[in-house]
């Protein structure tokens, strides 16, 4: 009978004769929800400027974790905000309008411009009513009719200029005004965006349970090595056992199964059945048996620890032994 183990990195698969399943050097770990161990890393990359947290602090979800230098957007947000500050001004100048300073001057040439009128009419009048038209050359009676149409005309732009100014501002000119606002809005809660990328906060609630964020170093995109840090969640916590294929429809989710604490054969833990991983992947440890091939694949079965140990913790291994789900 054969079987294998948890995570890479680990060796497992040894010959037992007991009637059951036994699994070397499985990987104790955090159960979802919510969620697995997460290796947490920077959205964007940049230098760390301030980490908030410590190895094995409790972390809600939403929780600052680190932060990066953030001085350049700061000065980009700062420009927006003024930009924006110029667009609402120049959106609330026009819904202002008219100003009432400016009111009183239009009624004032209405008025200078009636009273023009007035006067080219009662000039071309008094030319018009002389008896004898000799005495007024046509030059000069033309001269003063086409003056009382040039004061007509005048009091008409006087008073066409107060009806716009008091209409206010042009609908179009407000509508270019308010498109100006949301677009530096926009322009403002993307570069606040870009600026909360720079804060990298807990995905979820769970354990701080490893922090290679340190103040200075530069921290890059993508998957690393070496994650900056490594959330999981509190316990119980669960253990991955992977069984070679061949063995595999020899476990039952009602088969009992136990752990053992690496060094300390005499503890056991009650495991409890929680899942299948439904693919079968490729073996990632090999513990050196003649009985392994490279070419062998391991469903993963995960369990959960009904029977914590103070002394456990997540990453450590453990031996797990499973009865055979076929025996009678």
């Amino acid at each position: 009978m054969t079987a294998c183990t948890g995570r890479p990195g680990d060796s497992c698969v040894k010959a037992s004769s007991l009637p059951g399943l036994f699994s070397e050097n499985n990987i104790v770990e955090t159960p979802p929800p919510p969620s697995e161990l997460i290796a947490v890393a920077a959205v964007v990359p940049g230098a760390i400027t301030t980490v908030h947290v410590a190895p094995n602090a409790t972390v809600q979800q939403g929780q600052l974790l680190f932060s990066l230098d953030d001085r350049e957007l700061r000065a980009e947000i700062a420009l927006r905000r003024e930009a924006l500050a110029a667009a609402e001004a120049q959106l609330r100048r026009l819904s202002a309008l008219p100003r009432p300073e400016d009111v009183p001057i239009a009624q004032a040439k209405v008025a200078a411009a009636r009273a023009s009128l007035a006067d080219a009419r009662q000039q071309l009048a008094f030319v018009a009513g002389i008896a004898d038209q000799r005495a007024i050359s046509a030059a000069e009676l033309s001269r003063r009719r086409y003056a009382v149409t040039i004061a007509e005309a005048h009091l008409h732009e006087a008073e066409a200029a107060l009806k716009l100014l008091l209409a206010g501002a042009w609908q179009e000119d407000l509508r270019i005004a308010r498109h100006k606002v949301a677009h530096a809005k926009a322009a403002v809660a993307r570069v606040e965006a870009d600026l909360d990328r720079l804060t990298v906060r807990a995905p979820v609630d769970g354990i701080i349970l490893k922090l290679n964020a340190r103040v200075g170093e530069y921290a890059p995109v993508g998957p690393l090595e070496a994650p900056l840090l490594l959330l999981g969640s509190a316990d119980p916590w669960h253990v991955r056992v992977d069984v070679n294929e061949e063995d595999a429809w020899r476990v039952r989710p009602e088969a009992p199964a136990k752990a053992r604490l690496r060094g300390n054969s005499m503890r056991e833990l009650d495991l409890a059945f929680v899942r299948f991983e439904p693919y079968v992947i490729p073996k990632r440890a090999l513990s050196g048996q003649p009985t392994e091939r490279v070419d062998t694949r391991a469903l993963q079965v995960i369990y959960r620890i009904t029977s914590p140990d103070p002394s456990l913790f997540v990453g450590q291994q453990v031996d797990v032994f499973i009865e055979d789900g076929t025996s009678p």
